[in-house]
């Protein structure tokens, strides 16, 4: 089975990229740490070289005569082994065995089986997620089957609108987001943002609420079926493998908006299995992309009181569409800014297809040998790998003509390929109102930017990839143009009824090299000052779900108070009794009682 190795669940991080070109020829070498196809195969395990240049791992195989199948396993569903990782490929479980169904009906032959024989099903799409909602490091695969639905279950079907309703999508959740935009895009409709990668499954981006960047511009309008808010908050109606405790068996069962449980299941994290979706969607529209990178931080991110023109939050509200990526140790950020321009811009260059960062893809040899010398022992190049980065970012852009591109959405929405460089990251949505998204920029970098130079003075670079900064809107109710019972209850952006004001959440993530000394403590230190920084009438702070989160100064995901109370508290903040994390917990639980689809971070972040 030669396909590439990838996790699902919740295996699309959304906007998971790696911030930074990526890829690179195949057979230079690369200093004292070896070649670089030792360094990124190996200690950075980005990429395996082929005869096109640095493509995915192919590692997966056909089944293996021992350890033995799983047992009693049901006839005419595809059945073998392969190698699971997650995108930094800091989780690998080696042969774990991978059902590929042809149906939703064949899932459901899998679940019943799966609570017959004391088996996990862990939905598997592409792979872009870091957190282990999947399977955990160390885990020996026992008892665990993934279900990969990437295989088969990819039909897309477009229905255009009728009357006050949208125009909608069904999707089975195996589908890739590119395919999906490509599908749509060729019938008039598109997303107002979406994930930067397109190697996304639809299940697994639904899955953890994921995300682009965008807000209403200074006096924009909302395209009708589009929302600022999560993709989860698109969901017009679903289709899961449910207990029906009537017929004691797993079954299919469609879920509509307008049902309370919808609210569960359409921001799941893992912990249900979706076989379909459909999902409202607008007129496609036409963006223009223009990136800086002749703005100094301070500028960009400067206090409010003296922010001006050229500030984060200034290009945020005009636009409507920013993101920034800082690399560590460098001046100026890589500031990419997206607007509706209906008519071609006389100086933008039109693209027809995703993907034009094209230096994103091939790294010079001065960035891979970096970072294969800082991979083998040399944090402190740390500041020298920024300053690559940030000096190829600018010449890629004028070289490539891209500074100022213009075309329909997804052209240039879709930006980051899988063969970006793989680095770990940590992630969190800052809820609060348009007027403070500068406020909350300032305080992160100021802080962040103190901190980087407190390690360095004592000889530690834990950091060495960006910074990245995006918007959204929240799951707003008015976006949604069907009956609606309320917003996902586990997205990173539900609205706080207590807090209508706050309207935008600043997305934060910092990057760095998997392995690098000192990072999950300075994670730790970062996840504890958000929390706390962000609080208040001012803001409040939830986790990514797909990206580093609880840290404690070992590891991700293992602070017992994070994954017990301060995640669920941050979701529980501000709700209805009856409509808070609890209620999610219990509604999954209701129709999942044997916990078929859970993993041991579910169990514990919610029993």
């Amino acid at each position: 089975m030669g396909r590439r190795d990838d996790i699902g669940g919740a295996d699309s991080g959304g906007e998971a990229d790696g911030g930074g070109p990526a890829g690179l020829p195949a057979d230079e070498t690369a200093g004292r740490g070896g070649t670089r196809r030792t360094v990124l195969a190996g200690a950075v395990g980005a990429a395996a070289v082929t005869a096109a240049g640095w493509t995915p791992v192919l590692t997966a195989t056909a089944a293996y005569a021992d350890p033995p199948a799983p047992p009693n396993f049901p006839a005419g569903i595809s059945l073998y082994r392969q190698t699971f990782e997650n995108w930094s490929r800091e989780i690998e479980v080696t042969g774990i065995w991978t059902a590929a169904p042809s149906t939703p009906a064949d899932v459901v032959t899998l679940a019943n089986w799966a609570r017959a024989n004391n088996y996990k099903l862990r939905p598997r799409g592409f792979g872009h997620n870091w957190s282990p909602l999947t399977v955990p490091a160390g885990s020996t695969g026992n008892n665990v089957l993934l279900v990969d639905t990437t295989v088969n279950l990819k039909s897309v079907t477009i229905n255009g609108p009728s009357g006050s309703t949208p125009a909608t999508v069904r999707a089975q959740t195996g589908v890739s987001m590119e395919s999906l935009l490509t599908q749509l895009q060729s019938a008039g409709y598109g997303l107002a943002h979406t994930p930067a990668p397109g190697d996304l499954s639809v299940g697994g981006v639904l899955a953890i609420a994921a995300h682009g960047s965008a807000i209403p511009a200074d006096g924009e309008t909302r395209v009708p079926g589009t929302s600022y808010g999560s993709l989860s908050n698109l969901i017009t109606s679903l289709t899961a493998v449910v207990w029906n405790s009537a017929t004691s068996q797993y079954a299919l069962r469609t879920f509509n908006r307008s049902e309370a449980a919808s609210k569960a299941f359409a921001a799941h994290l893992g912990r249900a299995f979706i076989t379909e979706v459909t999902l409202q969607v607008g007129a496609n529209q036409r963006l223009r992309c223009q990136s800086w990178f002749d703005i100094p931080w301070t500028t960009l991110f400067a206090a409010p009181a003296s922010a001006g023109s050229r500030s984060f939050g200034r290009y945020a509200t005009t636009s409507g569409r920013v993101e920034a990526i800082w690399f560590p140790f460098t001046d100026n950020p890589w500031l990419k800014v997206w607007s509706r321009s209906p008519n071609k811009p006389f100086l933008s260059r039109q693209v027809s297809s995703p993907y034009n960062y094209s230096f994103s893809d091939s790294l010079p040899a001065s960035i891979t040998d970096l970072v294969a010398d800082l991979s083998s022992g040399h944090p402190e190049l740390a500041p020298t790998l920024g300053g690559t980065q940030i000096a190829v970012v600018g010449a890629g852009l004028i070289t490539t003509s891209t500074w100022d591109i213009w075309g329909w959405s997804k052209d240039l929405l879709l930006y980051v390929r899988p063969t970006t460089l793989r680095v770990t990251a940590n992630g969190y949505a800052i809820l609060t109102t348009r007027a403070n998204i500068q406020r909350v920029v300032n305080e992160f970098c100021t802080y962040y930017n103190n901190k980087l130079n407190t390690y360095r003075n004592n000889g530690q670079y834990p950091m060495n990839g960006p910074v990245e900064i995006r918007v959204t809107g929240l799951d707003a109710a008015g976006d949604v143009g069907v009956a609606s019972a309320g917003s996902p209850q586990l997205s990173a952006v539900r609205p706080r009824p207590d807090h209508p004001e706050w309207d935008v959440a600043v997305w934060l993530d910092i990057l760095t090299v998997p392995g690098t000394p000192h990072a999950n403590q300075f994670y730790a230190e970062v996840e504890a000052w958000i929390f706390s920084n962000y609080s208040g009438s001012y803001a409040s702070a939830r986790v990514e779900w797909s990206k580093g989160w609880g840290y404690t100064s070992a590891a991700a995901w293992a602070n017992p108070t994070a994954i017990g109370t301060t995640v669920p508290n941050s979701l529980r903040a501000g709700q209805p009794g009856g409509d808070t994390f609890d209620t999610a917990v219990a509604t999954l639980n209701s129709f999942d009682p044997h916990r078929i689809f859970s993993s041991p971070l579910l169990d514990a972040l919610a029993p």
